[in-house]
């Protein structure tokens, strides 16, 4: 138990710091002590719940979670959006600006970016400003050729985010998905598939979406996969896929000759780009987020709160 004159110069203490804006230094040499030693009082003061200290803004709650998150799955970085007031087709464009705001920062200390395809990533090229970043070379690190939903492909991307950049891209003259492995192997012997592919494996950033192939896939409804595929996925084990490769509920890249066909980076290849930024939204993909996260594909996750939440109270 403190004594009065205890409890008084705790309270003392407090209001000088917190009140009168005073350091700890200044208050230090006020009372004639070490800095360490206001420190340790009001350290005490809180203890004691003399001080008790409240956080009040809308943001708060996206931040813990943001906490939460980088701690439980060793994030570098989280980002959640809130999702509060917005119509569905809006929180994907929310998190598209997040996203675009992150990588306008990061995009100041890197030379080359790489970028995978789909509605997400889509959403952050439309929400990136115009600026000018001429040193920042963009590579797609997947295939990115057809004529359906041209829009939502990577070589689309690439060129539309370098527009934004005002710097160059790399073209990746092939599909995502190929119909054979033969036809894989030819492709990527090609110097200039070869080369893009290199390009892309030495990227100092990446941004990916995270898809579940059963349920609002985007490779189904461009037509990548048909019921057979999503038949032969499920048993197999597929849980969700990053840039067309599709891994099971660990992590662990499936040998699947879906995966076989690919042309653009494996799972590997991914995970040693030195910064990975996975773009996700919608809980129904919860699963295909935590084995991508399990699997240690992404070093900082952007993602809506309600997701974010499911995510904290997942037993992985």
């Amino acid at each position: 138990m403190l004594s009065w004159e205890e409890r008084r110069l705790l309270v003392k203490v407090a209001m000088l710091y917190y009140f009168e804006g005073q350091t700890q230094a200044e208050i230090a040499k006020k009372y004639n002590v070490s800095r360490p030693v206001i420190s340790k009082l009001l350290n005490n003061a809180k203890k004691e719940g003399i001080i008790e200290i409240y956080i009040k803004d809308e943001t708060f709650q996206t931040v813990e979670l943001e906490q939460k998150l980088a701690k439980k799955f060793k994030l570098k970085e989280v980002m959640v959006v809130s999702t509060a007031g917005y119509a569905p087709e809006m929180v994907k464009r929310q998190l598209g600006k997040s996203a675009a705001s992150y990588l306008v920062k990061r995009s100041n200390n890197i030379k080359s970016l790489g970028i995978s395809w789909g509605s997400t990533l889509l959403s952050v090229v439309e929400e990136y400003p115009y600026e000018r970043k001429k040193d920042v070379h963009i590579v797609p690190i997947v295939g990115g050729m057809g004529s359906e939903f041209v829009h939502l492909h990577s070589n689309q991307l690439a060129f539309n985010l370098a527009q934004k950049m005002n710097s160059k891209c790399s073209y990746l003259y092939a599909p995502a998905l190929v119909e054979s492995l033969d036809l894989k192997e030819r492709l990527i012997s090609t110097k200039d598939i070869a080369d893009v592919l290199e390009e892309a494996k030495n990227v100092d950033l990446a941004i990916v979406g995270i898809g579940n192939p059963f349920k609002g896939s985007t490779m189904e409804k461009i037509g990548y996969l048909n019921e057979s595929d999503l038949v032969s996925l499920r048993k197999a084990g597929a849980v969700g896929d990053i840039s067309s490769r599709f891994y099971d509920a660990v992590g662990n890249e499936l040998d699947h000759p879906l995966n076989q066909q690919v042309i653009g980076l494996n799972l590997e290849e991914i995970k040693n780009i030195p910064e990975v930024i996975g773009i996700v939204e919608g809980s129904y993909k919860l699963e295909s987020i935590e084995a991508a996260l399990q699997g240690g594909y992404l070093d900082v996750l952007i993602t809506d709160d309600r997701t974010a939440q499911e995510l904290i109270k997942s037993e992985i």
